[in-house]
């Protein structure tokens, strides 16, 4: 690379993607968030028996996260035993074609993927 092209390179604003990164970045938030997409509305339970093997800290710990980052919503009912059900926001809504275009690209470009 030339010495202008690096400082055009320098000039990028990295600031909006590193945003986006610390929202979405992590083992599990992109699975929680595609789970979501793909099921609607579900319950913890729901949720931690399709990620498998997800420890219970772990996956309350990012659910709590992706909540406040305002990418799903929780709405618990108030009954016994408790319920509470999970669903993505108008916000994470709006990454649907970011994951499916993910996903595509995993069919047409990872080797191990299964039909």
């Amino acid at each position: 690379m030339e010495k202008q092209e690096l400082v055009a390179f320098k000039e990028i604003d990295m600031e909006p993607f590193n945003d986006a990164m610390a929202l979405i970045s992590g083992k599990w938030k992109m699975n929680i968030l595609f789970c979501l997409s793909e099921c609607g509305t579900m319950r913890y339970g729901e949720i931690k028996n399709v990620l498998g093997n997800i420890t219970h800290r772990v996956l309350s710990n990012k659910l709590k996260e992706l909540e406040d980052n305002g990418l799903i919503s929780r709405h618990e009912y108030p009954q016994i035993p408790p319920k509470v059900e999970y669903s993505l926001t108008k916000k994470g809504s709006s990454l649907l074609p970011i994951l499916k275009m993910v996903c595509d690209w995993g069919k047409e470009n990872c080797s191990d993927y299964n039909n």
